[in-house]
């Protein structure tokens, strides 16, 4: 048992023995003797001296009266059962508390946000709405609502209700709060992905624009709106969309590479792709921007300039992706088959597609996929991608 809960554990037996004492004392009248501690607090002690925890928690607990003086231990009680895991023990204690008429107003109120964690971390999510709703609409504690707004604004995450989630959040926690922004943004993203596969492109667009005019940082917009231009045989618009993703964020370069070669080989401009990748080498140096480029100029017959555009790269900036590279360039520019180069090839590929391809910078979480919300600490735009050339 953590050295935490046994603190926790001893100040509520100090505090259970000394306020029930408190009140034998002023009953009895304040010259009277110091009244004997009750029998159940030293129960309670027994049992915590033979390290029965449980046991000795649930006697004091009961031993606990519940009144304006003791409201703080029994909402430090039920964060701590909730934070060990036993949330249904720390609604029961929230619950008493609730149903005692003797709470002020803004103790009710915090019993009740204490009481929508333990629903939350239940999962009786319509419980928890409707009392964060209810605390968000009445409470007068502002203090108190900004933390009923975000756990509402968290609830609906979950549910997958974006606007709701908007509603909530729009206009004065997004501008109060950056990561608020950020995570409007992409709700609304997400809410123009529904709205793109539903053949509704022009409130999916609404929708990107709103993004951008919330968090003008959000690559995913451009992204998507550059897909839709895509679509729609816009190959040039798609292409001016994407250049903007490098000024937005230039980690996000490597997302943008792929579709971007794509449209200028529909438009079946390969000059215009190595122009365009030698000005993105200009603005933001990236080793996904030099593998494309030394693919395309190999593919355009200037195999010469795509191994000296690696080997430059490894000077600059060793890499195993730009060894690998070289390695696949020299082995198609050799005249004879070279099996060493081959197995060589062959082994630094593996290593490299064993590396993950995305990072969270908040969390360090890595994987392999791109999550716009990272699946570890939830947060929005923060899983970027690890500049690494391609893997095919």
């Amino acid at each position: 048992m953590p050295d935490v809960l046994l603190l926790a554990l001893l100040v509520v037996a100090i505090a259970a023995g000394w306020w029930l004492g408190r009140r034998e004392r002023r009953d009895r009248g304040a010259a009277s003797a110091p009244p004997p501690l009750p029998h159940d607090y030293f129960v309670g002690l027994n049992y915590l001296l033979n390290d029965q925890q449980d046991q000795a928690i649930e006697t004091f607990i009961g031993a606990l009266e519940v009144n304006s003086d003791t409201v703080e231990t029994h909402l430090a009680l039920g964060n701590l059962f909730r934070n060990r895991g036993e949330a249904d023990r720390a609604m029961k204690i929230h619950q008493n508390l609730l149903a005692r008429p003797t709470l002020t107003t803004e103790q009710s109120e915090r019993v009740q946000l204490e009481l929508s964690r333990d629903f939350l971390a239940l999962g009786l999510l319509d419980r928890a709405e409707r009392l964060l709703e209810g605390l968000v609409r009445d409470t007068q504690d502002d203090e108190l609502r900004g933390s009923a707004r975000r756990l509402l604004i968290d609830l609906l995450e979950r549910e997958r209700e974006w606007q709701a989630a908007l509603d909530v959040a729009l206009p004065k926690l997004a501008r109060q709060h950056d990561d608020i922004r950020r995570a409007a943004a992409h709700w609304l993203c997400e809410l123009a992905e529904e709205e793109r596969h539903s053949a509704s492109p022009v409130l999916a667009r609404r929708h990107l624009r709103q993004a951008l005019a919330t968090d003008a940082r959000c690559v995913r917009a451009n992204l998507l709106l550059a897909a839709m231009a895509h679509d729609t045989g816009q190959y040039k618009q798609a292409i001016k969309l994407l250049r903007r993703i490098p000024e937005q964020d230039a980690t996000f370069t490597p997302l943008m590479l792929e579709p971007l070669a794509h449209a200028y080989r529909l438009l079946d401009d390969e000059e215009g792709l190595i122009r365009c990748l030698r000005e993105l080498l200009d603005q933001a140096p990236s080793s996904a921007v030099i593998t494309l480029l030394a693919k395309t100029l190999y593919h355009q017959g200037q195999d010469q300039d795509a191994i000296a555009l690696i080997r430059e790269q490894l000077e600059r900036q060793p890499s195993l992706e730009a060894i690998h590279q070289l390695l696949s360039l020299s082995r198609h520019h050799a005249r004879e088959e070279d099996e060493r180069i081959e197995l060589l090839e062959r082994h630094t590929l593996t290593l490299v597609r064993a590396r993950p391809r995305h990072r969270c910078r908040r969390c360090g979480f890595a994987t392999e996929t791109l999550h716009w919300q990272c699946p570890r600490c939830r947060n929005w735009g923060t899983t970027q991608p690890i500049d690494a050339p391609d893997r095919d």
